[in-house]
């Protein structure tokens, strides 16, 4: 159980830490205020894009699963019947 505190803490402070560069090279980037915002929204889409992508291939993977379960459930009813 401890183990997984520390490795929460870890894990916040890298976050909190990673905000904080996002910040900082906001507040200091070369380009305009409008350009660095479209550049954040357009790669949030990309990032938004790409985890949706990642989510339909697990799903699909899960839903195999459970059809090869579900299969295998059903030989093993029909062997006992």
């Amino acid at each position: 159980m401890e183990n997984f505190e520390g490795t929460g803490k870890v894990l916040g402070a890298l976050i909190v830490t990673a905000l904080a560069g996002v910040a900082l090279g906001i507040l200091f980037a070369p380009d305009k205020g409008s350009t660095t915002r479209n550049k954040l929204v357009d790669k949030a889409k990309d990032l938004s894009e790409e985890l949706k992508n990642k989510m339909r291939g697990e799903a699909a993977e899960l839903r195999k699963k459970a059809e090869e379960l579900e299969n295998l459930a059903k030989e093993k009813m029909d062997d006992l019947a």
